[in-house]
């Protein structure tokens, strides 16, 4: 059995770290404005659409 470098294997780990959260920030920020714009104007009717489906019970 090889020995392995701790240093090295620490080191791997947060390389491995840091790569998977680099992807994580560029799929939750990396949208262009276009995108942003549509999706904000999708919520935006879905919330309108909602607000005029609720019952007023007072």
């Amino acid at each position: 059995m090889k020995p392995i470098n701790l240093n090295h294997a620490r080191k791997a780990k947060t390389r491995a770290e840091a790569k998977a959260k680099a992807d994580q920030n560029a799929v939750r920020f990396g949208r262009t404005k276009a995108e942003r714009l549509l999706d904000a104007a999708r919520e935006q009717q879905t919330s309108d659409r909602l607000s005029q489906l609720k019952f007023d019970d007072e």
